[in-house]
């Protein structure tokens, strides 16, 4: 199999630009996650890389060999789409066979098919066509024929987003072991946070055509490189105030909703920032009855249960407004309730806030 190289590739639409200075490589048998907010250019990416657009700038390679300005079909890749794409008036044995049959014997052919049907448990309705599929058994076929063909690259553009809620959560269990059984390099592009750190090794964060972060899941959500990687992962989001941190014995301390309070700090030089953003996720949250050490008085305005958990609108003295994300049932769930409200210094995140960008690198907890 073949890496995907992505070097410094650019595209505009009139003044539009798209893409700018994306540079990324995807090893054989690794899934990437293409994630950002609707209009980031995440599927202009996918389409420059299948050969639907050119690159203005730049460069794409699988296994070295550039493929700027290869047809499509002799690129290497497979792609799904997220409206499945497949051929109303065809079979879902041929719409899967259909990419296959210029490459190879019917027998082969056959063999394929049965054997990538199976592995994807649609074997049963290879007859049917795709007004008799349900969503699920469509998102199948269109997945079985992207990988029919062995390709090097495996393109996914947003596959589960018209599968209903079951079937997606589902196809999140599974399709991670599925797509590295095909030792492709394979980009799956997504909307959904969640979507993105169940399945990929990787994510790459776009925003407006930019690529703003690569790297584990795990390492996105515990240390995002901006404000505005931090907001689109989790929910709640994070919650921000605006502080200016000072050093104070031997370490940092600022002002948080009109209360001092210490902050985790093995770098000094933040204080060289000057104004910043103080980012605390709500589930590292505590809330209690007890005021003491870093204990920010508030008051609980509003609680929405959400299945497992329970979010609080919490309403500090000087007007600020954060929430809370506490285990469903928790004593502390009750609207119009006085609490402290804690957080573990080392979980908290500092951004400049003329840039956005993070600071202290060396100070937030470490990703496992």
């Amino acid at each position: 199999m073949a890496r995907l190289e992505l070097n410094a590739v650019g595209k505009s639409f009139g003044p539009v630009r798209c893409a700018e200075d994306f540079s990324l490589a995807v090893e054989p048998g690794e899934i990437v996650a293409v994630f950002g907010p609707s209009g980031s250019g995440k599927t202009v990416l996918l389409r420059m890389i299948a050969g639907m657009f050119e690159p203005d700038e730049g460069d794409i390679l699988v296994g070295g060999r550039s493929i700027v300005g290869a047809p499509p079909e002799q690129r290497g890749i497979g792609m799904a789409f997220q409206n499945f794409a497949l051929f109303p008036h065809m079979s879902a044995q041929n719409n899967i066979a259909s990419g296959l049959r210029a490459k190879a014997g019917a027998a082969e052919v056959a063999s394929r098919v049965k054997s990538i049907s199976r592995l994807l448990k649609i074997e049963h309705v290879l007859g049917h066509r795709p007004r008799e599929l349900s969503n699920g058994q469509k998102q199948r076929t269109a997945l079985a024929r992207a990988l029919i063909g062995n390709p090097d690259v495996l393109l996914l553009d947003d596959p589960l987003r018209n599968v209903d809620a079951k079937l997606r959560y589902e196809m999140r269990l599974e399709l991670p072991s599925l797509l590295r059984r095909s030792s492709a390099a394979v980009l799956y592009v997504t909307q959904d946070y969640r979507e993105a750190m169940a399945i990929a090794d990787r994510i790459a964060v776009l925003v407006d055509g930019r690529l703003v972060q690569v790297a584990r899941p795990e390492e996105i959500y515990a240390r995002p490189a901006s404000v505005a990687v931090a907001r689109l992962f989790g929910d709640p989001s994070i919650n921000l105030a605006e502080v200016e941190p000072v050093a104070a014995q031997g370490g940092l301390s600022a002002q948080v909703a009109g209360t001092p309070v210490r902050l985790d700090a093995a770098d000094l030089a933040i204080v060289d920032h000057g104004p910043c953003w103080l980012g605390v996720r709500p589930d590292d949250l505590v809330i209690s009855r007890q005021a003491g050490e870093n204990a920010m008085p508030a008051r609980i305005v509003a609680v929405t249960p959400m299945h497992e958990k329970a979010v609080l609108l919490l309403r500090f003295a000087d007007g600020s407004e954060w929430l809370a994300a506490l285990p469903q049932g928790s004593a502390m769930a009750s609207a119009e309730d006085g609490v402290f409200v804690r957080f573990a210094p080392e979980t908290a995140l500092l951004f400049d806030r003329a840039t956005g960008l993070r600071v202290g690198l060396s100070h937030r907890r470490q990703a496992a």
